[in-house]
């Protein structure tokens, strides 16, 4: 199964080296609260994932993995651009980002798995706010690529994982809605910013979970049906 993955991913690459970046000299505009709700999002894309990378081994889902971990620091380069773009400087920490880093770290690969779906969930969401809602020709190409992405990588994680004992999934509703409301409130300014309340926030992620079935154990790989 994670040979496919490998494909897909390799794929993807090749696809972004094809197509290129936006292009970054033509600027962007982004209220205020929108630039310190994107710095949090970025510190949290760049991470090394070397701690992800060894628990996941050799094999083509290593070699997944790896790739995975390549798209993430993409996000995290991209969002960087978009806000020198801006005229912002980046952060180097966020204390969001701390506690995520330190509960996928706390045990083995299953939980550090539920915890990175947790947070790719709540980007699905974000990151469509970001592209329907800023306003700017540049935000919204950037947050759609990475949307894009964030929309093969909730699969491919939900595919290792399989499936999740009533036990497990109860914890995991459990960060989940914790997550997603310290987000909500933490992102409440930028979210409005973007037209999107942070209640709404939170009751939009939870229909995304119910929609995509995340945590159930049926993942299947997306088809692309947009690639130039």
């Amino acid at each position: 199964m994670f040979t496919t993955w490998v494909e897909n991913f390799e794929a993807e690459a090749a696809r972004r080296k094809r197509v290129g970046d936006p292009d970054w000299t033509v600027g962007a505009r982004l209220h205020p609260d929108v630039v310190k709700s994107v710095h949090r999002f970025q510190v949290g894309e760049s991470g090394d994932g070397a701690n992800l990378i060894a628990k996941a081994g050799g094999g083509a889902y290593g070699t997944a993995v790896r790739l995975f971990v390549a798209e993430e620091q993409n996000h995290a380069r991209m969002l960087e651009h978009l806000l020198r773009a801006a005229g912002r400087p980046t952060i180097s920490s966020h204390w969001t980002d701390a506690v995520f880093v330190r509960l996928r770290r706390a045990l083995g690969l299953r939980l550090e798995l539920m915890v990175l779906l947790i947070a790719e969930t709540v980007a699905l969401r974000y990151y469509r706010a970001l592209r329907d809602g800023s306003r700017d020709p540049l935000t919204a190409d950037v947050a759609d690529r990475i949307l894009q992405d964030e929309e093969r990588h909730v699969p491919f994680h939900q595919a290792r994982l399989g499936r999740v004992w009533w036990p497990a999934r109860a914890f995991w509703w459990l960060l989940f809605f914790g997550a997603v409301v310290t987000v909500a409130h933490d992102h409440a300014p930028g979210l409005r910013q973007l037209g999107v309340g942070p209640w709404q926030f939170v009751l939009q992620t939870l229909e995304i979970v119910r929609l995509q079935g995340i945590m159930d154990g049926d993942a299947h790989l997306p088809a692309r049906t947009d690639a130039p």
